[in-house]
């Protein structure tokens, strides 16, 4: 669900509050660590910057177990084509290339959960938006 609320494009999802409350801790956690990342300064910054990018990608299902297996000339496909990356790699560059420098001075509090109000049908769960705080559309809506 972490590497979905990254990933996603409208910057939030809908779930279950249980499940967003479960999730808020994860997300802000990894957040914490790009926005570190963007204010390294120093001869080992760089080295300090992919520590903080592995422990991020502990976050996300980050493996990339047939990547390398797919690029085999021996093992992999024979048609060429780019294999692609997982998602949560995925998150992970998001997460360091475009969300640590947009929280670059936010001392936490990045993502907001909205109880929708509604019921979902079957289980009757409540459901709830997760989203993350200064998002594009937020940031139109107010200038």
């Amino acid at each position: 669900m972490a590497t979905s609320l990254i990933n996603s494009d409208k910057e939030y999802i809908v779930t279950t509050v249980q499940k967003a409350k479960e999730l808020r801790p994860f997300v802000e956690k990894a957040i914490t660590l790009a926005r570190k990342a963007q204010n390294l300064e120093g001869d080992d910054a760089q080295a300090k910057e992919v520590h903080l990018r592995r422990r991020a990608a502990q976050y996300f299902h980050s493996g990339n177990r047939g990547f390398k297996n797919e690029q085999s000339r021996f093992r992999g496909s024979s048609g060429g084509s780019e294999a692609r990356r997982t998602a949560g790699v995925a998150a992970v560059k998001r997460l360091f290339e475009e969300l640590g420098e947009r929280y670059k001075d936010r001392n936490g509090g990045y993502t907001r959960i909205i109880r929708i109000g509604e019921r979902r049908k079957g289980d009757n769960a409540e459901l709830a938006v997760i989203e993350l705080v200064d998002n594009p559309r937020e940031m139109a809506a107010k200038g």
